[in-house]
């Protein structure tokens, strides 16, 4: 039976390291604080104006083609899951296309945040199924420090997120066990708020963005953090039994636990209600934050590179974010 294997994963983070301490000279925080309700100790920013996200998911791009041994020629669709996205329009996957050089190339781009990566991956997986495309590229790049508020009244927020990209290249395979065994996503927009940036608003008349909204920061990032954290750890575990279920695997046979990068304790619980031991899940957050469709691209790419998995492998992903959107995933690599 055709499947949709992941063939190789790469990622990037810029080089400008951003520890807890120096956010706790720009407002009231700690440390200890951050990495007791977060477990982030640094994450990464651009290091100057006029970097997008695009920018940095082209050398994630290159690595992941590297590591499957795909020529950037042979990519003949390209899916970019982004929640900062190089301008409110095109899509960012049309910046990255004329980057790489791959005129004529299909790009879409994906908005389900910190499940965009398992969206489209879902896409992909239909995609190649199909035998509509061959090599799929999956994106997920994110650019969040030029968007936060680095005030007192911002800092829940402003703490958890960082830049990166993280990519894989898709393709199908024949090959017995290998691939996307279980997929499974979901959504509840009626938690669409606990988590959200208003504005700019194509809603708001007639402009869609004022001087009103600036000085009401609703320009920044709101979030629920109490409901989120319970949604997640609810939808999270609940997803992965479903996938796990489908694909006839228990939770002992899986090598590698991925989960998206929100915060480490949400991972913590998580992993302890699917009664997989911490030394199997993978955890960038400490050293990156919240890189949202990236979290687990890069993740994975990190793992790979330092042995952790590899061919064989069966892996499960999750996530959660706003919308609210969550996804599941099992796969062989």
């Amino acid at each position: 039976m055709l499947r949709t294997a992941i063939l190789g994963a790469g990622h990037y983070v810029p080089s400008k390291v951003v520890t807890n301490d120096d956010l706790a000279k720009l407002f009231t925080t700690s440390d200890e604080w951050i990495v007791q309700r977060s477990g982030i100790r640094e994450r990464r920013y651009i290091e100057h104006d006029g970097i997008g996200a695009s920018d940095l998911a082209v050398p994630a791009v290159h690595m992941a083609c590297e590591r499957a041994g795909v020529a950037l020629s042979e990519i003949d669709a390209i899916l970019f899951a982004t929640l900062s996205p190089d301008a409110f329009f095109p899509g960012t996957g049309c910046f990255l296309q004329a980057k790489l050089g791959l005129p004529g190339v299909p790009a879409l781009d994906i908005r389900n945040q910190c499940s965009g990566f398992l969206y489209g991956l879902s896409v992909a997986d239909a995609w190649i199924r199909s035998g509509m495309y061959r090599r799929v590229l999956l994106v997920g790049s994110e650019v969040h420090s030029t968007g936060l508020d680095f005030t007192d009244e911002g800092r829940d927020v402003t703490v958890l997120f960082g830049d990166g990209a993280g990519a894989v290249v898709l393709g199908p395979t024949e090959e017995q066990g290998r691939g996307v065994l279980s997929l499974t996503l979901g959504a509840d927009g009626r938690g669409a708020k606990d988590l959200w940036i208003e504005a700019p608003s194509s809603a708001c008349s007639p402009e869609r963005i004022t001087h009103q909204m600036l000085d009401e920061r609703r320009q920044y990032t709101r979030m629920n953090g109490k409901q989120v954290f319970r949604w997640a750890t609810d939808k999270m575990p609940e997803a992965s039994r479903h996938v796990l279920r489908e694909a006839g695997i228990g939770t002992g046979d899986v090598d590698l636990f991925v989960p998206h990068q929100a915060n480490l304790r949400i991972n913590e619980l998580v992993a302890r209600k699917l009664e997989i031991p911490m030394d199997r899940v993978v955890t960038t957050i400490d050293r990156y934050g919240n890189t949202t469709a990236a979290s687990i691209p890069l993740s994975l790419s990190e793992a790979w590179a330092s042995g952790r998995t590899g061919p064989g492998a069966c892996v499960l992903f999750a996530a959660f974010g706003s919308g609210y959107t969550w996804g599941a995933g099992v796969v062989r690599l």
